[in-house]
């Protein structure tokens, strides 16, 4: 297309019809499964009461149509997802488009109907503009791509081993016809959903299959149904970016992977690890601050596409006891590792930038991680923590000068979480009547201490422990920043 069409498109269109569209092919989805659920009831009435030639005519029939009813939702959730992604980049283009005009209009000029400045140049609204013009034909290319059916075919005997990494699934993965992914998500989601290396649209269509049968399982928790029925609203739900479930398993207290934006379209990637006392019942609270990170880094710039993760496949502590354990941060750093790779293995059109923040105990689960291996994101970012595992900002495999801290005057996990040096420490200086955040915490020295060689950025003195993403705050609006890329404007 050209400019001048491309320009006419983006000023007239509204991404709210887009994004009803998808919202209705979800709809479709939804459809199509309360009438595959009919069919297993009606298999075993079959086997029960029908026998010989006919029966197994029929009952392979039936087999037959919820295979295709399974096939169907696929492809509802892969319109879905393409027409998602577009509305949300239409967003970002017309953010880009009303920041351009307004920049136009200080400076006495206009843009006219086919996309060029009249009245003169101007440094200030051209980056913009250009920007907006790029997104929206870029999107419509990519939806045009993404919205290319065909039909659903049996795959060769080939699958990668259980012990293949995320590179080498996703390489097996794209050696796949389109058909022949198709027909794999649709017989055999529950192998592939926790499978790190498939694309995150695939992962989300594998768990969304398996997602009925596990919302309805009499024997989980009433916190675990009640995270269901949460996390059911949200990938249901028409506003800001679509969610994409990676990740489900409702055992015990329950575990979630759940992005907002395609991770593997975007240019920068957030992670988000919580601490304590988290669970599938209590996911939302902490999907909703990775949301705000991703939500001021795209206000901050709107060219710069960011999706945001929350990671809580680990069994989080409970109790204080649990919490003075390293054991369970220890057990969960190799799935985050390997969730990440999986990020950067499955990532379109070059890497992203890739952000993990800790939180409080998920500080440790983030530290684990960063000092076991490879490099675990550009960005490594604790916040609240009670330390990290390791004494200094060297001992990590971090990009230098890449590793961030943030602890607010009035978080209690500095004074909570003293090691026992720290608290011999802490009484002396009491003694002397100086009060000042402790340097010796319990899993190793204060990543927010200048001495342990991480880049400080403030948060709010008065935000406690969960104020880091309170809106307005310059914690918030540092996180923004890294996980753009930028140094914050105040590091504190």
């Amino acid at each position: 297309m050209t400019a001048e069409t491309v320009y006419l498109r983006l000023r007239t269109t509204d991404p709210s019809r887009w994004h009803a569209l998808a919202a209705a092919w979800r709809r479709w989805a939804t459809l199509a499964g309360h009438l595959a659920a009919e069919l297993p009831p009606l298999l075993a009435r079959f086997a029960g009461a029908w026998s010989g030639t006919a029966a197994r005519a029929a009952t392979d029939r039936l087999h037959r149509l919820g295979r295709g009813l399974a096939v169907f939702r696929v492809l509802c959730w892969q319109a879905d997802q393409a027409i998602s992604e577009f509305a949300t980049s239409l967003d970002r283009a017309r953010a880009l488009l009303s920041r351009a005009a307004a920049a136009a209009a200080r400076g006495g000029l206009t843009i006219a109907d086919d996309g060029t400045l009249r009245g003169g140049p101007s440094a200030a609204v051209t980056p913009d503009l250009t920007a907006a013009l790029t997104a929206a034909d870029r999107a419509d290319a990519t939806a045009v791509a993404g919205l290319s059916f065909g039909p659903a075919e049996p795959p060769g005997p080939a699958r990668p081993s259980c012990t293949a990494t995320p590179a080498e699934v996703h390489r097996w993965w794209s050696g796949l016809t389109p058909g022949e992914q198709r027909w794999l998500l649709a017989t055999e989601p529950g192998w592939l959903a926790p499978l790190d290396g498939i694309p995150a649209a695939d992962r989300d269509a594998a768990n969304r299959l398996l997602f009925d049968d596990r919302r309805v399982r009499p024997a989980a928790a009433h916190g675990v149904q009640h995270g269901l029925d949460t996390l059911t609203d949200t990938l249901a739900s028409e506003d800001g970016p679509r969610a994409y479930l990676l990740r489900l398993d409702t055992s015990g207290e329950g575990r979630v992977v759940v992005a907002l934006g395609d991770p593997d379209r975007a240019g920068n990637v957030l992670t988000h690890v919580p601490g304590m006392t988290s669970d599938l019942a209590s996911f939302n609270g902490e999907l909703t601050r990775a949301a705000r990170v991703a939500a001021r880094a795209t206000e901050v710039d709107p060219a710069a596409s960011t999706s945001a993760v929350l990671w809580l496949d680990y069994d989080a502590p409970d109790f204080v006891d649990e919490a003075a354990s390293a054991g369970q941060a220890t057990r969960a750093a190799p799935a985050l590792s390997r969730f990440q790779e999986g990020l950067r293995a499955g990532h379109q059109a070059g890497p992203a930038h890739q952000t993990v923040v800790g939180h409080s105990y998920g500080s440790l689960v983030v530290g684990r991680a960063a000092a076991s291996g490879e490099n675990l994101a550009d960005e490594v970012v604790f916040v609240g923590s009670p330390g990290v595992g390791v004494n200094s900002a060297a001992q990590l495999h971090a990009p230098p000068g890449h590793v961030w801290s943030s602890t607010s005057g009035s978080d209690v996990i500095q004074y909570a979480a003293v090691s026992p040096r720290g608290l011999a420490e802490e009484l002396t200086r009491a003694g002397f009547g100086v009060v000042e955040p402790e340097r010796h915490l319990w899993f190793g020295e204060n990543p927010s201490d200048p001495q342990f060689g991480a880049r400080v950025f403030a948060s709010r003195p008065g935000g406690g422990h969960l104020g880091y993403w309170d809106p307005g705050s310059r914690s918030l609006d540092a996180l923004a920043a890294i996980t753009l890329g930028r140094p914050p404007v105040d590091n504190g």
